[in-house]
C-alpha cells in the first residue's frame, strides 16, 4: 500500500482494495489509495470505483468527503444509498440519513434489509416517533420484519421512544431472535424504568437455548441495582466468577461494585473493589458509592489513595469529590479541588459549576456560590435550580423568588426539581403568600402535577407559619399518598403553635407509618407535656422505650 507499481492497477483490484479497507475502516491507506486511483486516470468516468470510495468515506465517518463523490456519480445503486444511510446514521447525522432515504425513495429505489437498520435507528436516536412508525409499517408492508436484524432495530427503536409495550409486540411477533434480540428487550425494560420486567425476560432467556453475555448481565445488574435485589445480584456475581471469561471483564467488575454500593452494602463493595484490576470507572464507583452512603470522608480518603496510585482524577471523580466536600463540609479541601479545575480548564463545565454551587453552599459560602453562579456564561435549568437549592439553604427566600423570576424571564422552564427549591427557600424565610402562588403556578401556568416533594414544602411553610388548619386540608386533598415526612412537618407545626388535635392526628398517622420512628413519639410527648398532660407524656415515653427507641446522637467536628 506505501509503494504502488508503476504501471496503474485495474479497476477491479482497486475496488477490492476499497472493498478490504472499507471493511478494516483503514483511513490513512485508503486515502493513499484514493490518490492513486485519481493520478492514474482509472477513476475517470468510473461509476463501480466512483461509488466504492463513497462508502470507504461514509463508512470512515468522513461524510463530507463521501458527500462530494456521491453527488458526482449520476447512476446511483442500491449498494450506495445503503452506504450514505449507514454513514450518516452511525456518524450522528440521522436527520441527513432520513432526508436522504425520503431522496431515495421518491427516485424509485427499494429499500431493503441493508436499508431499513440504520433508517430505523436514525427514527429512534432522533426520537422521530411518528416517522418510526411509518417505516415500521413500511417494513412490514415490504416483508422485512421476519429479519432478525431490522427486527432487532425496531426493538431498540420503540425502547428509547419509552414504548416498551410496542416493543413487546415486536418481540412476540419474531419467528427468530437472537441474543442480541433478549439483550435489548432487558436494557430496554430497564432503562425505562421496568426493572420487574427485565428481570422476567431474563429468566426466560435463560429457558431458550442461548447463554447470556457480559451485556445481558450488566442489563440484569442495572435492574437489580434499582430494585436493590442483593440476593439475585449475588447470584449474578457468582455466575460471573463461574465463567473464565467474564472474569476479566472489568465492565461488568465495575458494575457489580456499582451494585453492592447501590445496595448499600458496602463491604462486598470494598471487598470485590481491593481484588480487582482497577480504572478510573472503578475508582469512580467506588468513591460515588461512599458519597452515596453518606460516608464523604472515606470517599476523600479513597481519592487520595487513587492519586497515591497514579490514577488522574477525570471530570466524573472531581463532581463526586464536590459533592463529598458538600456532605462533610470540608471547605478548604473543596477549595483545592476548584484551584486543580482552573489550572486543569474544567472550571467552564456546566456540570463542574454546579457542583461547585452546591459545595460552597453547604459549607456556607454562599458568597462564592454566587460568584461562581454568575460567571456561568450559559445557565441551564440544573444550575439555576443549584443557586435556587443554595439561597433556599442559606434562607434567602427574597433572593430565591428573584432568581427564579430572572430563570423563567431568560426563556427557562422550570421542573419538578426547581420548584422543590424555590418552594423550600419559601418555607425556610417563611414566605406564605410567595409560597401559596408558586405552589398555584405549577398546575395553573405550568400544567404539572404537584409531586410530593411539592405538598411536602407546602405543608412545610403552613405548619412552620402557623396555617395548620390550611396545612392539614392540603394533606387531606392530596391527590397522592401523603408519607410520614409530610405529617411530621404538621405534627411539627402542632407543636410550635399548640394545636394538640392535630397534633394527635398526626401522630397517629406517623405511628401507622413507621411506628419505629422516635421523633413522632418526642413531637407529641412535647406537645401533650405544653398542655400540662404529664400522663400521656409518661404514656408516650413508656411506649418508646418499650420499643428500645432512642434518638439518634448529634456530632459535630470540623476540617
Amino acid at each position: 500500500m506505501h509503494k504502488f507499481p508503476k504501471f496503474p492497477l485495474s479497476s477491479l483490484q482497486c475496488g477490492a482494495l476499497l472493498q478490504s479497507l472499507t471493511n478494516s475502516r483503514l483511513l490513512n491507506k485508503g486515502q493513499i489509495l484514493h490518490a492513486h486511483i485519481i493520478s492514474s486516470g482509472v477513476l475517470l468516468k468510473n461509476t463501480f470505483l466512483a461509488s466504492k470510495l463513497a462508502a470507504f468515506y461514509a463508512n470512515c465517518g468522513l461524510m463530507e468527503n463521501a458527500e462530494i463523490i456521491f453527488e458526482q456519480i449520476m447512476v446511483k445503486n442500491s449498494f450506495l444509498w445503503n452506504y450514505m444511510i449507514r454513514g450518516y446514521t452511525t456518524s450522528g447525522f440521522t436527520v441527513k440519513a432520513l432526508l436522504l432515504y425520503s431522496k431515495m425513495l421518491s427516485l424509485g429505489f427499494q429499500p431493503d434489509n441493508f436499508t431499513y437498520p440504520f433508517v430505523v435507528k436514525a427514527c429512534g436516536d432522533s426520537l422521530f416517533v411518528e416517522f418510526g412508525r411509518i417505516i415500521h409499517a413500511q417494513v412490514m408492508i415490504n416483508g422485512f420484519e421476519s429479519d432478525v436484524y431490522v427486527a432487532n432495530c425496531l426493538l431498540a427503536m420503540y425502547s428509547n421512544f419509552g414504548e416498551m409495550g410496542t416493543a413487546r409486540l415486536v418481540f412476540d411477533r419474531m419467528t427468530q431472535r437472537d441474543l442480541t434480540s433478549w439483550n435489548t428487550m432487558i436494557t430496554g425494560h430497564v432503562k425505562n424504568g421496568f426493572s420487574e420486567e427485565a428481570l422476567c425476560f431474563f429468566l426466560l432467556l435463560q429457558r431458550s437455548q442461548l447463554a447470556p453475555d457480559s451485556a445481558t448481565l450488566l442489563g440484569v445488574l442495572s435492574a437489580c441495582s434499582d430494585l436493590h435485589m442483593i440476593t439475585k445480584g449475588k447470584e449474578v456475581h457468582g455466575y460471573v466468577l463461574r465463567n473464565s471469561m467474564f472474569t476479566s471483564n472489568r465492565f461488568l467488575t465495575n458494575s457489580l461494585v456499582e451494585f453492592y454500593c447501590k445496595c448499600k452494602t458496602m463491604l462486598h463493595a470494598i471487598r470485590l473493589f481491593m481484588v480487582s484490576s482497577k480504572d478510573s470507572v472503578t475508582w469512580n464507583t467506588m468513591i460515588s458509592g461512599y458519597v452515596q452512603t453518606g460516608k464523604g470522608f472515606e470517599g476523600l480518603r479513597l481519592f487520595c489513595q487513587m492519586v497515591a496510585y497514579g490514577e488522574q482524577p477525570d471530570l466524573a471523580t472531581i463532581v463526586t469529590l464536590l459533592r463529598a466536600c458538600e456532605q462533610v463540609i470540608a471547605f478548604d479541601f473543596g477549595m483545592s479541588i476548584h484551584s486543580y479545575l482552573t489550572q486543569k480548564g474544567f472550571g467552564c463545565s456546566i456540570m463542574v459549576a454546579t457542583a461547585l454551587i452546591g459545595m460552597y453552599a453547604g459549607c456556607g459560602k454562599l458568597s462564592c456560590s454566587q460568584r461562581v453562579f454568575g460567571e456561568i456564561t450559559e445557565k441551564n435549568l440544573v444550575s439555576w435550580t443549584a443557586m435556587l437549592s443554595a439561597y433556599g439553604h442559606h434562607g434567602k427566600g427574597r433572593e430565591a423568588l428573584s432568581t427564579f423570576n430572572q430563570m423563567v424571564a431568560n426563556g427557562i422552564v422550570p421542573d419538578e426539581g426547581a420548584f422543590t427549591s424555590i418552594l423550600t427557600a419559601c418555607s425556610h424565610a417563611g414566605l406564605v403568600e410567595d409560597g401559596r402562588e408558586i405552589f398555584r403556578q405549577i398546575k395553573q401556568n405550568y400544567n404539572m402535577k404537584p409531586a410530593l416533594a411539592h405538598y411536602a414544602c407546602l405543608v412545610d411553610l403552613l405548619s412552620r407559619s402557623g396555617h395548620l388548619e390550611e396545612a392539614y386540608e392540603i394533606i387531606d386533598n392530596m391527590e397522592v399518598e401523603p408519607t410520614v415526612d409530610i405529617w411530621v412537618s404538621l405534627l411539627f407545626g402542632c407543636r410550635l403553635h399548640g394545636n394538640l388535635h392535630l397534633a394527635e392526628v398526626s401522630a397517629q398517622n406517623i405511628f401507622e407509618g413507621n411506628p419505629d420512628r422516635i421523633s413522632g413519639y418526642i413531637s407529641l410527648s412535647n406537645t401533650y407535656a405544653y398542655e400540662k398532660r404529664w400522663n400521656d407524656v409518661e404514656k408516650l415515653r413508656h411506649v418508646a422505650q418499650s420499643k428500645r427507641l432512642e434518638m439518634p446522637r448529634g456530632y459535630s467536628f470540623i476540617e
